[in-house]
């Protein structure tokens, strides 16, 4: 992973996952971190990359299906509306919100979803741009600062666990779902 980018295996390890967790990538674009949450979920854990771009998500299952990755499965949906994941309310363990926040045009819309699928007591991991970087990262206007990114997690009833560097260009932020 260059420098510049966030390191997924790190920031995954702030969700403390264990074998057979179900865990949600919500906007998993590349699948960086679906594939470092299904190393920590084991072969009796699921995980579901879940994005809106269908051949973002064919070029995820590609280079997924070797055994380490079978535990992958791949959703097309729109993380931004409520059931546009198509998962099962309470039927998540954690979910992944990376470097998605700065794309969206309905934050509080993926809050929901997240909220309705993570079980009570369920962990969501946040990790997005610091800020705009001439060029690498979203535009200045696009930045979701971590504050805003806290104030719209707890305004969406989630309660904050800890911070943390999410990489050289990014915040990290767990979050824990009510019990």
């Amino acid at each position: 992973m260059s420098a510049n980018f966030s390191d997924p295996r790190e920031n995954v390890q702030h969700l403390a996952l264990r074998d057979g967790m179900k865990v949600g990538d919500f906007g998993a674009g590349s699948g960086h971190y679906s594939r470092a949450a299904a190393a920590a979920v084991g072969l009796s854990g699921k995980v579901y990359a879940i994005d809106v771009q269908e051949d973002v998500l064919k070029h995820l299952k590609l280079n997924s299906d070797d055994m380490r990755h079978r535990n992958i499965e791949t959703v097309w949906g729109d993380i931004e509306h409520p059931g546009g994941s198509r998962l099962r309310d309470a039927s998540l363990d954690a979910a992944i919100v990376a470097n998605v926040l700065f794309q969206l045009d309905s934050p509080q819309g993926l809050i929901a979803e997240v909220k309705r699928t993570v079980k009570p007591g369920g962990k969501v991991l946040v990790v997005d741009w610091a800020g705009s970087y001439g060029g690498m990262g979203p535009s200045p206007e696009r930045v979701i600062s971590e504050h805003a990114a806290e104030e719209l997690f707890i305004g969406g009833g989630f309660y904050k666990v800890r911070s943390f560097r999410g990489g050289p260009h990014h915040y990290g932020i767990l979050f824990e779902s009510p019990k």
